[in-house]
């Protein structure tokens, strides 16, 4: 496992000087970067969910300059992380206006979604997959978002109605308890979200639920091989942020399979990088050294799996 370069490296770790911090130190609740105290899954929900409150109030450029983004130039001069995020642009149906950087694959590029589907996005923040789904499933088609997070509703919204589509609809809910019918979509897709949510079995369980009899979805997530630094896992930011609410990749296509899905497969893998910076904001030296050499895996993955 390689690392990215920074200002500062785990060659430099003798110097003291101040740098700049892409961790704890960041955002503006420190209470809430130790997850330590948090036992219920109510906590973790709202803690992603105050932190995504900011998110849906930034741009995409707001939130790529932000330490509390997905994305961060934060971290010393001419320095950018893009850790997990895919590009969109060019993309048909692409809005930059609903695009927060906020995903880590493009799970409609392989979603098979067919002109006049009905499409369910997981997680829809600002909108971005719906349109981009709504794009191949066209005017005949129906597209409805869910997301727990109110201000991401409201954004959602407000970006559909200034595109004027009329079969894209948002609706405030948990992916545990969708307010939808049974057999409602041909296709669920959802880009960087179930890792956040604490119960995945229950959330795979409500995906079975709505989808037809021989629909199907296609989702990007954040899985890990080996096991994560206690440190990485107590840290809210690093929750919030999609690392250390991941399970381990069999773990999570075991949780698929026991949901009832069939035919399961991976459409596409891609290793993440944590730079140095962001590894030393979270752990000791010898700690980052140590999560370097043994090669902790951490993956973005699109799964496709039936009912």
């Amino acid at each position: 496992m390689t690392t990215t370069k920074t200002k500062t490296s785990l060659k430099d770790l003798g110097k003291n000087e101040a740098e700049p911090c892409c961790g704890p130190g960041c955002c503006d609740d420190k209470e809430t970067d130790i997850l330590t105290e948090v036992k219920t899954e109510q906590e973790l929900k709202d803690i992603v969910k105050d932190q995504y409150s900011k998110i849906a109030l930034q741009s995409k450029e707001q939130n790529e300059s932000s330490c509390c983004g997905s994305t961060s130039a934060c971290c010393g001069e001419n320095t950018t992380y893009t850790i997990m995020s895919d590009e969109y642009k060019g993309m048909p149906g692409y809005n930059p206006d609903a695009d927060l950087g906020l995903g880590c694959g493009l799970p409609t590029q392989f979603a098979k979604i067919k002109q006049g589907d009905t499409v369910v996005d997981l997680g829809s923040g600002a909108g971005n997959d719906c349109f981009v789904a709504r794009a191949e499933a066209g005017d005949t088609g129906h597209i409805i978002g869910i997301d727990m997070t109110p201000a991401m509703v409201e954004k959602a919204k407000e970006n559909a109605q200034k595109l004027g589509f009329t079969n894209v609809e948002f609706h405030l809910a948990e992916i545990e308890n969708m307010p939808l019918a049974e057999n409602t979509a041909d296709v669920v897709v959802s880009n960087c979200v179930l890792n956040l949510v604490p119960n995945k079995s229950n959330a795979f369980r409500e995906i079975y639920r709505i989808l037809k009899p021989g629909g199907h979805f296609s989702i990007s997530d954040i899985v890990l091989t080996g096991e994560l630094p206690a440190s990485l896992k107590a840290a809210a930011t690093m929750y919030a942020g999609c690392v250390s609410g991941a399970v381990k990749k069999f773990e999570y296509l075991s949780i698929v399979e026991k949901a009832g899905f069939k035919n399961i497969s991976v459409q596409k893998e891609k290793l993440i990088i944590i730079p140095d910076q962001i590894l030393l904001d979270y752990m000791t030296a010898d700690e980052a050294k140590e999560f370097i050499r043994i090669g902790y895996g951490i993956y973005s993955i699109t799964v496709y799996a039936e009912k």
